[in-house]
């Protein structure tokens, strides 16, 4: 059965004059007690094509790729209707009445375009939502605002959320969090805490501000997909990830602050380890640390520092693009997945085209990304990329894993060869407010690249132990470093230890007094 077959029948069980499936609207009956609707939430472009596509006539499916007002038969197993498409810029509606009125080929009546036809002029009537077709759109997490004006063409306004944001700037805080029936929360220094507008958002009311900064390209998606990235920007106070998404509430936002200004290696105090490794002609770097550790900020330190020294063609892929960076000595291009290509894998492919000396991969999620990444390291490029790894051996191993057993030993041999090095992060809170970073660098030497051939990479920590004059530390190291020098706790650098045990040692070691309440347990890496 075709997708649209269950609002066909709908619309001849009750008898109503017409049906409307259209792009950014709810789908809606027009019978003689006014208009009803059939869903809650407004259906994607995806969703309504393939309706279209599944009824329509083959040798008819070029013309109907083509503006203007169309007309066709279709019999469904309910019965016979008339099908009148209206496709324009941005806008597809299908128009279903029933029978066969008119021949095939002839042309539907005049009238106005779908944004002039607005539900909200016309009465709902109490008819059940349940009794309608479902649709991938989910019912319960849909406004109960009725409209039938696409999203794309909505005007919205921005001012509410935006003073929200600026608010979370100026306190700050990294993260706001916008929930359905919820007031806003923002995470500050690693907590979470309530804005001073405390007031829970209404399902509608968070909609409309949610979607009066959502490019429209990313609506569609999120009315499609569930969930979306994008970047937005306020003159003044700077760039936000943003994150859009359904729960069982209704909609949400996370939106995390990009600062304008690019801090340096200066001032994030990278080791001179790190910044040898921008120096390389060829090979894969790799950024490791769960989600909010600060990758991305240590990576645009990287990206800025071979911007200041070197003369080379840098491509950024990014979802969505963060820091931006603008051409000092090296010229950059950066681009967004969603935006100026379909994917990491395909603009890494591409990337390769492109003349590049330098390939950021903003996240390396699939094995054939990685795959790619370490083809191009190998191919005289020099490859940045991230993984949501906790220590630099285990992002070795997780590579690795990502591919068949049967292709791993030559996987090993190619990461022998091309990976440079790892840094991986972690965030620390500070005493009285702030948080510091705790960096553990893995440099790839003649004996790391043995035990990665050799598939030994259990013994890389205690390379690492006896590799500090080569720049070379540990994670449990640079907590103890933190502690000593950064304001850091040490029950703190305990609890983000991948191994309290051996931290509490070192601690020991060093003179630092530990003291741990009972239920004192390290974090899940």
């Amino acid at each position: 059965m075709n997708r649209i077959d269950r609002f066909v029948e709908v619309l001849l069980e009750r008898g109503a004059q017409c049906l409307r499936v259209a792009i950014g609207s709810e789908a809606e009956l027009e019978g003689d007690g006014g208009r009803k609707r059939l869903t809650r939430a407004p259906l994607g472009e995806r969703l309504v094509t393939q309706m279209l596509h599944e009824i329509a006539p083959p040798a008819r499916l070029a013309e109907l790729e083509t503006a203007g007002d169309h007309a066709f038969a279709y019999t469904s197993p309910h019965g016979e209707v008339m099908v009148s498409v209206h496709r324009a810029e941005g806008v597809l509606e299908l128009e279903l009445t029933p029978g066969n009125a008119g021949s095939p080929e002839a042309a539907p009546a005049a009238r106005p375009p779908v944004e002039a036809a607005p539900v909200t002029d016309a009465p709902v009537t109490d008819a059940p939502v349940t009794d309608a077709p479902v649709t991938d759109a989910p019912v319960t997490d849909a406004p109960s605002a009725v409209t039938a004006t696409p999203a794309a063409a909505v005007s919205w306004d921005s001012t509410a959320i935006d003073a929200l944001l600026r608010e979370m700037a100026e306190r700050g805080c990294s993260d706001l969090h916008l929930s359905t029936n919820s007031p806003p929360l923002v995470r500050k220094d690693g907590g979470i805490g309530e804005l001073s507008s405390s007031e829970p958002l209404e399902g509608p009311r968070l909609r409309e501000m949610l979607y009066s900064i959502t490019p429209d390209q990313r609506r569609i998606e999120f009315e499609e997909c569930n969930d979306t990235d994008f970047a937005y920007e306020i003159g003044g106070v700077g760039r936000f990830r943003c994150n859009l998404f359904r729960d069982r509430h209704g909609v949400g936002g996370v939106f995390r602050v990009i600062p304008t200004e690019i801090l340096t290696a200066d001032q994030l105090g990278l080791p001179s380890s790190i910044l040898n490794l921008c120096d390389f002609s060829k090979g894969l770097v790799v950024v490791t640390g769960p989600t909010g550790s600060g990758k991305s900020t240590t990576l645009a330190a990287m990206i800025d520092h071979i911007n200041k020294t070197r003369s080379d063609h840098v491509i950024t892929i990014e979802d969505p693009i963060e820091f931006v960076h603008r051409n000092r000595k090296c010229l950059i291009n950066q681009r967004e997945v969603g935006n100026h290509t379909a994917g990491f894998k395909p603009a890494l492919r591409a990337a390769l085209r492109e003349d590049p000396d330098i390939v950021l991969v903003g996240e390396m999620r699939d094995l054939e990304t990685i795959e790619i990444a370490i083809e191009t390291a190998e191919t005289g490029h020099l490859v940045f990329g991230t993984l949501h790894t906790s220590t630099a051996g285990s992002t070795v191993d997780r590579i690795i894993d990502q591919f068949p057993t049967d292709r791993q030993s030559q996987i090993r041999t190619m990461l022998a060869s091309s990976l440079r090095g790892v840094v991986a992060q972690t965030l620390c809170k500070k005493v009285g407010g702030g948080r510091a970073a705790a960096l553990e660098v893995l440099l790839i030497t003649a004996a790391v690249s043995n035990l990665i051939r050799e598939g030994k990479t259990f013994q890389i920590p205690s390379l690492m132990q006896t590799g500090g004059k080569l720049g070379m530390v540990t994670l449990n190291d640079a907590l103890i470093a933190l502690v000593q020098e950064a304001g850091v706790a040490p029950e703190e650098a305990y609890r983000r230890a991948v191994d309290p045990k051996e931290f509490a040692r070192a601690a020991k070691a060093k003179g630092i007094n530990l003291s741990l309440d009972p239920g004192d347990q390290p974090e899940a890496g």
